[in-house]
């Protein structure tokens, strides 16, 4: 019997969940199509607009998903309440613990395919429409376009003069160090990463500083073989939005390893867990809500505490997040702290609940 009292309220949660889900989506979508309007130019035109916006929803989907799943929650079990089902349960010898068990399983299978949108499908789609968007209003026949970027590997310092999707970076210059002394200077006309991730100087001109002058070299192609391969340079061109959470792993090691500052992508990388943790709560919070007065009150009722509750979430995290990157925070503590506040919540309502 418990279990088919759980799929029950599973598919009530889910369902929920699922059109206020698509309504916020909808609502998204619109204002983010109509932002890009003002963008258009060259080649990108209403069409390209519209297959931005589209190619944005999976991500945008993964941020409104802790609201959809509160909101949701509360519409489907409110309504089980205002039809006295959740009393029967009560009556029947379930406990509070066992339908927060129930409600919570519900929010399991929610937290995992929360997960699997926020590491396969969103950030691949937004990355892709990102560079769609730049090469249709810039890139009109113009081979010079791309994006200028500095790396740094160990000792050496690289200036991409033009990085294009090919992975042709134009002219490049480096700059090797020794002991914080600068050892040479060297320029390439042409430069690039081939599929064995080495990267090939063409008409390359190193200047080297010696303690009884300066040497000047020359050669018409060069092979260099750099710690910064085509995944990290890509993650360096990306938006955190834009990449997994495996690949802000995986440079934000990068960075450490090289002593740079890598608050941004830890920031990002521990919001999205916290955020996909969250989606976990949601539901048990819900259940907590219409044991009280929700459970006589109407649908308007249920949909203005979520979407209050939903908005101090949505506006404390992002808060927090930007606040942490600006004075310097702990990217954990700043990330977490609004999800473990809403756990605390959670398990207070549900203590009070006879």
């Amino acid at each position: 019997m418990t279990g088919i009292l759980s799929q029950y309220m599973m598919r009530t949660i889910l369902s929920s969940t699922a059109l206020v889900l698509v309504v916020l989506l909808a609502l998204a979508g619109l204002f983010e199509f109509i932002a890009e309007l003002d963008d258009t130019q060259g080649d990108y035109q209403t069409a390209q607009a519209i297959l931005y916006t589209a190619l944005r929803l999976p991500n945008l989907a993964f941020e409104m998903l802790p609201i959809a799943a509160l909101i949701g929650s509360l519409l489907g079990l409110g309504a089980l309440a205002g039809n006295s089902e959740i009393i029967v349960m009560r009556s029947a010898g379930l406990s509070v613990s066992e339908m927060a068990g129930m409600v919570a399983f519900s929010g399991g299978v929610m937290l995992v395919l929360t997960g699997l949108l926020g590491e396969f499908i969103g950030p691949p789609l937004d990355f892709y429409a990102r560079n769609m968007r730049v090469e249709a209003r810039y890139q009109q026949g113009d081979d010079h376009t791309g994006n200028e970027t500095w790396v740094k590997d160990g000792s050496v310092y690289l200036h991409l003069e033009r990085v294009s999707p090919e992975l042709e970076f134009g002219s490049l210059y480096m700059y090797r160090f020794e002991d914080d002394k600068l050892q040479s200077i060297a320029v390439a006309e042409n430069s690039g990463i081939d599929k064995d991730d080495n990267w090939i100087l063409e008409n390359l001109r190193e200047t080297q500083f010696q303690r009884d002058g300066v040497q000047v070299l020359q050669s018409s192609r060069s092979i260099e073989s750099f710690e910064v391969n085509s995944d990290l340079l890509g993650s360096a061109l990306a938006k955190p939005l834009s990449l997994s959470a495996r690949e802000l792993l995986t440079y934000i090691d990068y960075l450490d390893r090289n002593s740079l500052d890598a608050t941004k992508y830890e920031t990002e990388f521990w919001y999205r867990v916290s955020r996909t943790f969250t989606v976990l709560i949601m539901p048990i919070l819900a259940l907590a809500f219409v044991f009280g007065s929700l459970r006589t009150g109407g649908a308007g009722g249920r949909l203005m505490i979520g979407v209050v509750i939903g908005l101090a979430y949505y506006l404390a995290s992002e808060t927090l997040a930007n606040s942490g990157q600006v004075f310097n925070l702990n990217p954990i503590l700043v990330t977490w702290l609004p999800s473990v506040t809403l756990t605390a919540i959670t398990l207070f309502a549900l203590s009070r609940i006879r």
